[in-house]
């Protein structure tokens, strides 16, 4: 395992990602927020967290690049339909064979990986490990309040 961020520990280098929003009086947690800052949805997403006072680290598509890895663990647990963006201007701007193209996981990761704004956003990695994509208040509502539990110091624990 590899030393843990000031976050939380995590099986990836901390260097991978931008440092953690922590702001005074806000719980720890160890979310990951991977997207592009431009974003609007993005941009949305981490002021509902931060309003909620949960930290999280970011990990900008367009500084960082994809993270290989965890784009593999994300096809699996969401299926290529879910995280490829097919409504999106950069979808929109591929030939009509390139789009042709995208027929399994392995062609679709290819082009997430070539063209990172294909990526539906935001990608969060919960606290337990779990992953979603878009913003879905409920589902995140639960994710903090059952997901992560305090602890006697107010910080939040997987």
């Amino acid at each position: 395992m590899m030393a843990a961020s000031p976050v939380c520990a995590k099986p990836w280098p901390a260097a991978n990602h931008a440092p953690a929003v922590q702001n005074r009086g806000m719980k720890t947690s160890c979310i990951t927020v991977y997207g592009i800052a431009a974003c609007d949805t993005v941009k949305k997403a981490r002021a509902w967290l931060l309003a909620h006072g949960i930290a999280h680290d970011f990990h900008d598509f367009k500084k960082l690049g994809v993270p290989q890895d965890r784009l593999d663990t994300w096809l699996a647990a969401l299926g290529r339909e879910r995280l490829l963006n097919t409504r999106g201007t950069t979808w929109r701007q591929l030939s009509d064979t390139a789009r042709a193209a995208v027929v399994d996981d392995a062609s679709a990761r290819a082009l997430m990986l070539s063209h990172a704004s294909v990526i539906k956003r935001p990608v969060v990695r919960w606290a337990d490990g779990r992953v979603t994509v878009g913003i879905d208040e409920a589902v995140w509502q639960a994710h903090i309040t059952s997901q992560l539990a305090p602890t006697p110091d107010g910080n939040l624990a997987p």
